[in-house]
């Protein structure tokens, strides 16, 4: 690592968390809505109900789900950006959920994003050098030091620096946008980045690219991603743990293996048979989920999934089921794999489902 790039690092690492990069305990974001009618009952949309996870650092969490599921409202309240209604969330040993502006200042240096549309992250008005150099001139860093660092982190990415630093965005291809945005991120020398559909909008053979990119880096740096996509082979490839979201809850958590070896919830093994194969004779001839998410102001009770899962029940209506699970297997080496847990009541003995039993006795 140059010089540069070592006098950019605001903070010295955080010895705290044992670990843990990431904390996330009992996360909730409801947005309130305008009343339908005049003097009608308030309404919220439920976007984050009761989320909890951990990330262990110089791990990849990825985080799939449709669309509405609360992937992205769960991105930015792990960035600040807006406020937490209730839980606790702890990256990189500083409080995130609680923190004052000076505070949340110090977060930022932490924890950092890199979003979707690559052209509108940047400043037109700024040059690439410009852009990459804002965050640690904010920080204190002086102009020719943020420059230094700037121009190294171009070439970590892929962008010679002598070729693209004075360049605008207007003149970047939208794979070289986002490299700027990935250089953009690492100039606080973050420990946590999340990437919220980053590579969604580029050519397959740019995205590929772009993740062996961030792999690098990751090791380079000591990193730990969140990763959000819809892409579910991409989320294959680059993460360590899975989480599945539907409708503001945790569904199902595991590494990556895990999840797609052996998906466990029933909405789980619907989005991994909705994905395509090249094999003719794996091809899908029914859709694997039906119907219209329900809306996120008026949720189903029990289970959410429950309006459009084949074994639904009566208990799925009236009981909410909780994450369970057990240790994986061994791994070769000589530690236990993440705990694989899903929220479904037949994972449950005691739930009453009638699948429940069965379950029981084929495992």
């Amino acid at each position: 690592m140059t010089q540069a790039l070592e006098k950019v690092r605001c903070l010295p690492a955080d010895a705290a968390g044992q670990g843990v990069a990431v904390a996330v305990q009992d996360l909730r974001k409801h947005f309130r809505l305008k009343p339908a009618r005049l003097l009608g009952p308030a309404r919220e949309v439920h976007a984050v109900s009761g989320v909890s996870f951990t990330v262990a650092k110089g791990q990849t969490l990825g985080i799939v789900g449709e669309s509405g599921c609360g992937k992205s409202t769960l991105a930015r309240l792990l960035m600040g950006l807006i406020p937490v209604d209730a839980g606790a969330i702890t990256a990189a040993g500083l409080a995130v959920d609680s923190a004052s502006p000076a505070a949340l200042r110090q977060v930022r240096r932490k924890i950092q994003m890199v979003f979707q549309d690559s052209f509108a992250s940047l400043n037109p008005r700024l040059s690439v050098e410009a852009s990459i150099m804002f965050g640690p001139m904010v920080h204190g860093v002086s102009r020719l030091e943020a420059r230094q660092a700037a121009h190294a982190l171009l070439d970590k990415v892929g962008l010679e620096p002598a070729r693209f630093a004075g360049r605008y965005p207007h003149e970047l291809s939208g794979g070289q946008r986002q490299r700027v945005n990935i250089a953009r991120a690492l100039a606080l020398q973050p420990e946590v980045i999340v990437f919220d559909e980053a590579v969604s909008a580029l050519d397959k053979s740019v995205e590929i690219q772009v993740l062996n990119l961030l792999q690098d880096l990751k090791n380079e740096f000591k990193l730990t991603y969140l990763f959000i996509s819809h892409d579910l082979n991409v989320v294959q490839y680059i993460s360590d743990q899975i989480m599945v979201m539907y409708l503001g809850k945790v569904v199902e958590t595991g590494s990556a293996a895990q999840v797609y070896a052996r998906p466990q919830h029933p909405y789980t093994r619907a989005l991994l048979a909705s994905m395509p194969s090249m094999d003719p004779s794996s091809r899908t001839l029914s859709a694997p989920v039906t119907g219209d998410p329900p809306s996120p102001i008026d949720p189903p009770s029990g289970c959410r999934y429950r309006t459009r899962c084949p074994h639904a029940q009566a208990v799925c209506a009236t009981a909410e089921p909780a994450l369970a699970g057990a240790a994986g297997p061994t791994a070769s080496a000589g530690r236990a794999e993440p705990v694989h847990s899903a929220a479904c009541h037949i994972l449950s003995p005691a739930s009453g489902h009638s699948m429940a039993l069965a379950a029981q006795g084929a495992a």
